[in-house]
This record gives structure tokens, sequence and C-alpha cells, in this order.
């Protein structure tokens, strides 16, 4: 099998999956015991926290662990604003956001909130211009992605953040950085934004944990109430073999994260070389920054056949945002690709482990699955 799904998830480490392990039948006591065997697990989960902290660019105090990305998302922004509430009911975000981010601001929306969704520049990010335009003396949060996860395009989030900042300090900026965490350089810091959010699953570590950067200062109230785990920010038992995991999982891919976007980036550069000498008639959507996605088209076919092809014959990709499910993708219809355009857009991800080989099954896969295919009318 030749997987180049990486966006939606990656394989567990072997590292990682042995950290697991151990933290199951090694450290398995509660870290909140009074007890050694449990101080001793309540050490583990503080050391793999400044492991995820060092690699992110920020104390480890700023970092608290969730199930999932798409709980830090909702976390940050249904709290965040919550926390602003009083100085105003607006917010700012945008149209090509993952769902998680999108569904929460729709939900704020019934609840009275007021959203402004900006919409994509031609090269899928977003115009400093338009977000200056936004601002409004109520606007208290804005949540625009770091990398978005269909594209691959890199927003300019330090520049962002300095725009919002620029205009009023109190609003609170939150990026979504899951598929930008150890694929484009970057630390919490130099970023300057208040709420950041991570997954595990998207670096090699298992599905069921993430995390959400909170910065030093910021007084977040907590999505989950209950025992006062997480300095009180967020409640239950941590799941300690989750963690153990993940942070594995960030060191392993952080000592060589340099070299790995080197690879990726030219695998990608490859990729699009070929495709152009042996089937020209793909044409990449945006050539967006991050080195591990490429948004491609094969105008006049459809996208949700030729995934299905490929996938019959070993070659997994994908035709969008796995959460999408079927549906319609909502960064095509924002990038206002045409009908066949759209119809026939599909993602090639990539990772450390990836190879020409792969890539090159990839393009003979696609030129097969071209010269069998109908196009369609649309």
């Amino acid at each position: 099998m030749v997987y180049l799904d990486y966006a939606a998830t990656t394989p567990v480490l072997p590292e990682a999956a042995q950290a697991a392990l151990a933290a199951m039948t090694e450290q398995w006591h509660n870290p909140s015991g009074r007890y050694a065997a449990a101080a001793q697990s309540a050490k583990r989960l503080e050391a793999d926290r400044s492991a995820i902290a060092k690699a992110l660019g920020c104390q480890p105090g700023e970092l608290f662990f969730t199930s999932c990305g798409t709980e830090s998302d909702n976390w940050a922004i249904r709290m965040g604003a919550h926390l602003n509430r009083r100085r105003g009911r607006h917010l700012i975000t945008t149209a090509i956001e993952h769902a998680a981010v999108l569904e929460t601001c729709k939900d704020l929306e019934k609840e009275g909130w007021e959203v402004t969704y900006l919409p994509p520049t031609s090269e899928g990010t977003v115009s400093p211009e338009d977000l200056r335009a936004a601002l409004r003396p109520d606007t208290v949060l804005v949540s625009m992605m770091l990398v978005n996860n269909e594209l691959g395009s890199v927003l300019p989030v330090r520049e962002l953040c300095q725009i919002v900042k620029s205009y009023n300090r109190t609003i609170l900026f939150h990026t979504d950085a899951v598929q930008g965490f150890l694929k484009v350089p970057f630390t919490a810091r130099a970023l300057g934004v208040d709420l950041l959010s991570l997954s595990g699953h998207k670096v090699h570590a298992p599905k069921g944990i993430g995390a959400l950067y909170v910065r030093s200062g910021v007084k977040l109230p907590p999505l989950l109430t209950g025992g006062g785990q997480e300095r009180g920010l967020r409640s239950g038992t941590e799941p300690t073999a989750q963690i153990a995991a993940f942070a594995e999982a960030v060191r392993v891919c952080a000592a060589t994260s340099a070299a790995d976007q080197a690879h990726m980036s030219a695998l990608k550069e490859y990729a699009l070389s070929n495709l152009a000498k042996k089937l020209p008639s793909v044409e990449e959507i945006v050539h967006g920054e991050a080195p591990h996605i490429l948004a491609l088209t094969l105008p006049g076919y459809k996208a949700e056949v030729l995934v299905r092809v490929l996938g019959d014959r070993g070659v997994c990709v994908s035709a969008g945002s796995a959460c999408h499910r079927g549906k319609p993708s909502h960064v095509y219809a924002a990038l206002k690709l045409s009908k066949p355009r759209r119809d026939g857009a599909f993602r090639v991800s990539l990772d450390r482990s990836t190879t020409r080989e792969d890539l090159d099954a990839l393009v003979e896969e696609l030129v097969r699955a071209k010269e069998q295919l109908f196009p369609t009318m649309s």
C-alpha cells in the first residue's frame, strides 16, 4: 500500500507506542494520588509536558492536555469569547477553517454572537487588509489557522496577530496549528498568539490526545469542570499513556523536523514536476508553502471516483479533509473554483517516510485512472 493521506492521520511511531505501553503497564498510577508511585506518574507527566512545550516554544505551564484538536479549538473559542463577553460579542475567523472552528462559531451565532468569516485570497490565505477592515470596537476574539489542511497554504499568523494587537491588545488571538506543528517552522512565542491548538495523531502519536497553549496571563475559563486536573483548567484524570506517546513522538520528530521538512518539500516539487511531464491535465489548486500537502485537481473528473479507484489499486489519497465525510468541501467553495476544478479536487499529503517511489506509483496510477475513467459533463 502507498499511503499518501498523512494530513488525515499518521501511523503511531514504535517509540511512541512503547512509551504508551510503559505508561499503561509500569507507571499506570493516577498522577493525582498522594503516594510515591503516583508521584512518579506525576513526575513523568510533567516531563512529557515539558518535552512538547520545548518543541512548541512555550513554557510547560502554558500547555494543557485535551482529548484532541477539536476539543482544543472548542475550548479556545468558546471560553475565549466567554472571557471577553462583557466587552463585545463579535468574532472574526476565516471561511477556510477546520470544521472544529467553523461549527463552534456557528453555534455561538445561535447564542447571539456575530461572526465575520473572511474570504480566502486566490492563494488560499487571508488578506491583512481584509482583517483590518473587519476589526470593530466590539471584536473580542480572532481565530485563524496556521496551515490549511486541504490546501497546504500557510497563513501569515504572526502578521495577522500583530494587526489585531495593534488595534486592541485585549482581543484574543487563537490559531489552529494542528497541520503546522513540526511541519512548518514556528514557535508559539514568535507567533504572538494567545491560544494555540495541537493534535497528537497528526505527528505520529495516537488518536485521542491534543493540547492547548494558553499564553501566560490569559485567564481562560475551563471548558470541562470536575476534579481540577491540569491546574484547574481541564478536569478529568490525565490520559498518561496517550500523553507519554504524544511526548515521545514529538521528541523523535522534533529532532529531525528541519531535515524532514526539507525532505517533504523536495518530494512535493518532484511530484509536481513528474505530473507536469506525464499528466499535465492535473493542476495544482494553490501552491501552498506547507511542505507536506499538495492540493490538486483533475478538472472534468469526479474526485470521489478517482480516490476510490486509486484506493482499489493501493494508493491512498483523499478528496479533501477526512472530516467532510463525503460532503462538498467548504474550502474549495470559498476559493470559488469552477465546478469542473472543484469536482476534480483531491489532496495528496506526505510524511517524513514518504519516498520518490511512492510518488512514482501515484503518478502511474493517476495516468491509468484517467485513461480508464470517463470525464463528467460538469
